[in-house]
């Protein structure tokens, strides 16, 4: 029987507040509207390299900013989660972001474009990283939605949840340069932060709690709280402790290997969606519209649609299996756009890339409960955080390269994901001998206690 029909059943308790669909519905919305952050600067990066006449690493740090608080914010707030529900601390990240995108468009409104210059860089620095703060809803919402399904659906509904928010800044980068042709840089961020502070408002008028947090809520103790919210269908509990969570998953060898692939998988995905504007600007010579409509179209909408149904191949054919085939796809992708110089075979090759890196990332984490049952939720917060840190690192890296090599740098930049790709392999394949040891799929997972 499912969630849903359980709750609606007589057994089922009518004061529990929406629904399993419900829940995913507006978690997914409202990753949508946070997860746009990730490329507050990509589309129109080359505006601001420019104006401020910054070199490959600083532009590199410039397009990888809103991924540090995007990352690091993560784990805290996935443990916040486990104590008090997914609701309050989603909408604090989700308002930060408000606050971030406010500060960045009052400096373009006072000072661009004959004032902006590279005194100002630090500010845009800053504001660009809080506008990142929702990509870091990914954790809080990636677990809540464990809560709301049973196992033998969790691995379906997490890919769609992380799929189809992950959408965003694909659209966002199709959108971005043809709206800085037609209402200006300033005129682009005025729309940006009405789009957001309306998706918050609605998040935070229409989000529910998982059932056991509901009736925590309620004053019931825990013990209490769980059994009626076992009667309505939820499966997996959170720990007392949060920061226990998190430290019993840090000393699981397991966690750190799936940390490691999300490294590579989410980490490259983030990388890659601010980067590759840029790379089809000045490698390809491609125009700035249609280097955000290539990079969407190939990458950024694609993986992230990859990635939504990157579960449901998991739940069918395994994780283990899932992830080898989908990092040996993301070596020999980055080995081809290394070596090429030709628009049509980099497509093809960036659409592989995507695939591999999206149905990675979503086998990932249908691996997570089978592997680290003990400790879900403090295992999400470090795979999801420090995994997405990788979105953080590599784009100053890939910029250092081209301050080295010239425009050649935006091709041989990619062995940085050609060599993750192979160690990430490497990972899969550990995992994949070691299984028999893993909790099965369809298996209830144990309370996180």
């Amino acid at each position: 029987m499912s969630e849903i029909s359980r709750r609606e059943s007589p057994a089922g308790d009518s004061s529990i507040r929406g629904t399993p669909r419900r829940a995913l519905t507006i978690l997914t919305f409202g990753y949508f509207v946070g997860f746009a952050g990730v490329v507050v600067y990509g589309p129109v990066a080359t505006e601001f390299e420019e104006l401020l006449g910054l070199s490959g690493v600083m532009l590199g740090l410039l397009v990888a900013a809103p991924q540090l608080t995007g990352s690091l914010l993560r784990i805290p707030f996935s443990a916040w989660a486990d104590s008090v529900g997914s609701k309050k601390p989603f909408a604090i990240l989700l308002g930060l972001s408000v606050v971030g995108m406010a500060g960045l468009l009052a400096i373009l409104t006072t000072a661009y474009p004959n004032g902006l210059t590279i005194v100002h860089y630090p500010l845009i620095f800053l504001f660009g990283s809080l506008s990142g703060c929702g990509i870091a809803a990914y954790s809080v919402g990636i677990t809540d939605t464990a809560y709301w399904y049973s196992a033998d659906r969790r691995g379906t509904m997490l890919a769609i949840f992380a799929g189809l928010g992950t959408t965003s800044p694909g659209l966002f980068t199709i959108v971005s340069p043809f709206a800085l042709g037609a209402v200006g840089l300033t005129g682009t961020y005025a729309a940006w932060f009405v789009f957001l502070l309306f998706g918050t408002i609605v998040f935070v008028v229409l989000a529910v709690d998982s059932p056991y947090f509901q009736y925590r809520k309620r004053g019931l103790e825990a013990d209490e709280a769980r059994a009626r919210a076992e009667e309505n269908g939820q499966e997996l509990f959170p720990s007392g402790d949060a920061m226990e969570s998190i430290r019993k998953a840090a000393k699981i060898r397991r966690s750190w290997m799936l940390t490691g692939m999300f490294f590579v998988s989410f980490g490259g995905y983030l990388a890659l969606t601010t980067w590759f504007p840029v790379y089809w600007y000045n490698f390809h010579g491609l125009d700035l519209r249609m280097a955000g409509v290539v990079s969407a179209l190939t990458f950024t909408l694609l993986s992230a649609l990859f990635r939504a149904s990157g579960g449901a191949v998991s739940d069918r054919f395994g994780g283990e299996e899932t992830t080898m085939a989908s990092f040996g796809l993301v070596v020999l992708s980055t080995l081809v756009l290394m070596v090429t110089s030709d628009l049509y075979t980099a497509i093809v090759a960036t659409v592989a890339l995507g695939a591999g890196l999206g149905i990675a990332s979503a086998a990932i984490y249908q691996l997570l409960p089978q592997y680290v049952p003990e400790a879900v939720g403090g295992a999400s917060g470090l795979v999801g955080g420090l995994g997405a840190f990788g979105g953080f690192v590599v784009p100053p890296i890939l910029g250092l390269i081209v301050d080295v090599q010239g425009v050649t740098g935006y091709a041989t930049g990619f062995v940085i994901y050609l060599l993750l790709g192979l160690l990430s392999l490497g990972l899969a394949t550990s995992l994949y001998r070691s299984e028999s040891t893993a909790v099965p799929s369809g298996t209830p997972v144990p309370a996180d206690d």
